[in-house]
């Protein structure tokens, strides 16, 4: 689409008693990307066109536009013109990423956080139960399966299935939230994947939790998928940072 050609019909709303006139901009131009007026990849107006829209100043549109590409929505390139991205929780995951590196505290409190929101996720997973999302999992559990013993792929495989619960809710907020928390989710499956007493059965173990999250969502079953995801954080998580706390007290030793 020619967004020069169509700017009125597409941000569709007009700047009313603004308290920052940029944010204003921005929001408008926002709620053009998420409702799809605007797609990913579409080039955006130039900021003159932008500023004349929006009756203010080149230096407003600007700043609007600074303020779209700081929140990962998007691309800006010096001499080109800004195009949309793909909505997606690229910005979480670096926040989250520099969080959970900084400090155990702050990776206990992500995780903690992680839970409280996949608590509500699984049920949900398991009435919506999209199709997408279903195929995501049960593709996630067979990968798990030739993953044993390779942390590196069976943290990836990790990833990916608690995407496909996101996915199965049919919820696209819900499924960027998630993957704005994959940098706490790979911190803490690899910090599970390091133990070094991990047995042959504790491998298995994790794959068959995972499965009866997978079987409870499939199944449409909201008690037993709410009830699969607790106890998965129980075994799993509780393990993990038994790992984290003895390597916070080495790295601690004078």
């Amino acid at each position: 689409m020619t967004i020069d050609r169509e700017v009125g019909d597409v941000f569709g709303a007009r700047l009313e008693m603004p308290t920052r006139l940029a944010d204003a901009v921005s929001d408008a131009i926002a709620a053009a990307l998420f409702d799809g007026r605007i797609r990913p990849g579409d080039p955006l107006p130039s900021e003159g066109v932008i500023a004349k829209e929006f009756g203010v100043s080149k230096p407003i549109a600007r700043e609007a536009l600074r303020q779209l590409a700081g929140a990962g929505l998007i691309h800006t390139q010096q001499g080109k013109v800004a195009r949309a991205k793909k909505l997606n929780g690229e910005p979480l995951d670096r926040f989250y990423g520099y969080a959970v590196r900084s400090s155990l505290t702050r990776l206990r409190e992500a995780n903690e956080m992680r839970l409280v929101v996949e608590r509500g996720i699984a049920p949900l997973a398991a009435r919506r139960q999209a199709p997408e999302g279903i195929a995501a999992m049960a593709a996630a559990v067979e990968a798990m399966e030739k993953a044993l013993k390779n942390s590196d792929a069976f943290t990836e495989s990790d990833v990916a299935f608690h995407h496909g619960m996101a996915l199965a809710t049919g919820n696209r907020m819900i499924e960027i939230q998630m993957e704005g928390l994959r940098a706490v989710q790979r911190e803490v499956s690899d910090l599970f994947s390091r133990r070094s007493n991990r047995t042959d059965a504790d491998w298995s173990a994790t794959v068959e939790r995972h499965r009866a999250l997978a079987k409870a969502i499939a199944d449409g079953d909201e008690t037993a998928a709410e009830a699969a995801i607790e106890a998965h954080y129980a075994a799993a998580d509780i393990a993990s940072f038994e790992v984290a706390d003895a390597l916070s007290s080495k790295d601690a030793r004078p």
